[in-house]
């Protein structure tokens, strides 16, 4: 006699995939404060607003203790000289979301600008030309990431730091390691969406940061292919017999990464004046947006996180960078103290997954 097969159930943003078994509706964004009332959920909002109440408890010891912390000036300063970070760490939340890495961020990020200052160069529009070199080298380097990962099926870790080993060589041999200076009569043009400011005098970098953001914070949350990043990143196997291809959004979270990237390149380039095959940060970049995502309580397994925690994981370490320059700490112990606060990330969302799969 046949048995009836279980049919998988697609979880939905931050909902630990071990709790939904077959046949069981999975429960909405944040249903654990209506319907349960358990350790188990008291676990899950510490986890997922746990950053957020230490980042409240460190603004507001900052704004006592570090003298012009509390400044209109200072607060966009730190937003604006973190907002390619910030940018980049969006894309890389929906790629980590679903369960692969990016490492090759930081070249994509110098090849941007590359391309956007000799576009700059050699094109009357200057605007067009920062437009297509997002386009070309975010989809670019996004897709080769995708074959290599779907197609050849190698690691993502592996793929993309090959990936970044290759474009790193390109980009030097490009420039043959020289700047691509901008003509005095492009140079407005170019620089504006770097060093310009929008309303209210609000940087430009932190418009693009706020805006990526707030896009991609909504297609997690509330479409169809964000839920389907969350399934493929949770439960791969699973997510392919429920019809979805797993593949595709494999794909589509790296090119978002990409793009997310080649946008921050631009922004970099525009702010520095000149294309550079290694601007400031570069080397760094892709560590830099790891830790705030993961900071932020994104899963390092996959289909667990949520974009709102990695902008607080940014804003996180950014007061802290900004509380050592206020307050005269050594900047050396900068990368020991974010590199702790990534232990302690990492080990409690793993104490509290395996404390509610044991439970479950």
């Amino acid at each position: 006699m046949a048995t009836e097969q279980p049919h998988a159930v697609l979880p939905t943003p931050d909902v630990d995939t071990a709790r939904v078994g077959a046949g069981t509706e999975a429960p909405s964004p944040g249903s654990d404060f209506v319907r349960h009332t358990n350790k188990r959920d008291t676990r899950k909002l510490i986890r997922d607003y746990g950053i957020l109440g230490i980042f409240v408890v460190l603004f507001a010891v900052l704004s006592f203790a570090a003298p012009n912390f509390l400044t209109a000036q200072n607060l966009l300063n730190v937003l604006n000289s973190n907002a390619y970070i910030g940018i980049v760490a969006c894309g890389t939340t929906l790629v980590m979301i679903g369960g692969n890495f990016d490492l090759s961020v930081g070249t994509t990020y110098a090849l941007a600008g590359i391309l956007g200052a000799w576009l700059t160069v050699n094109i009357d529009s200057p605007i067009a030309g920062l437009i297509v070199a997002v386009l070309v080298v975010g989809v670019g380097i996004g897709l080769t990431n995708a074959v290599l990962v779907n197609v050849v099926r190698i690691h993502s870790f592996l793929a993309t730091l090959a990936t970044s080993l290759v474009l790193s060589g390109i980009a030097l041999a490009i420039t043959d390691g020289f700047q691509i200076s901008i003509p005095a009569d492009k140079e407005a043009a170019f620089t504006w969406i770097g060093q310009g400011a929008s309303l209210f005098g609000i940087p430009n970098p932190v418009t693009v940061f706020v805006v990526v953001a707030a896009v991609l914070a909504f297609v997690l949350a509330r479409t169809r292919f964000g839920r389907y990043i969350y399934a493929a990143g949770g439960n791969p196997e699973a997510a392919r017999l429920s019809g979805i291809r797993v593949g595709w959004i494999i794909t589509a979270t790296l090119v978002v990464g990409g793009l997310c990237a080649a946008l921050a390149g631009i922004i970099g380039a525009s702010l520095a004046g000149a294309g550079q095959a290694n601007p400031g940060g570069t080397q760094s970049l892709p560590l830099d947006a790891i830790a705030a995502v993961v900071i932020g309580g994104t899963s390092i397994k996959g289909g667990e996180g949520a974009l709102w925690r990695t902008v607080i994981g940014v804003l996180f370490i950014a007061l802290i960078n900004n509380a050592f320059n206020l307050i005269g700490v050594d900047s050396a112990y900068l990368p020991t103290t974010t590199g702790l606060l990534i232990i302690v990330a990492v080990a409690a969302n793993s104490f509290i997954v395996d404390r509610r799969s044991a439970k479950a």
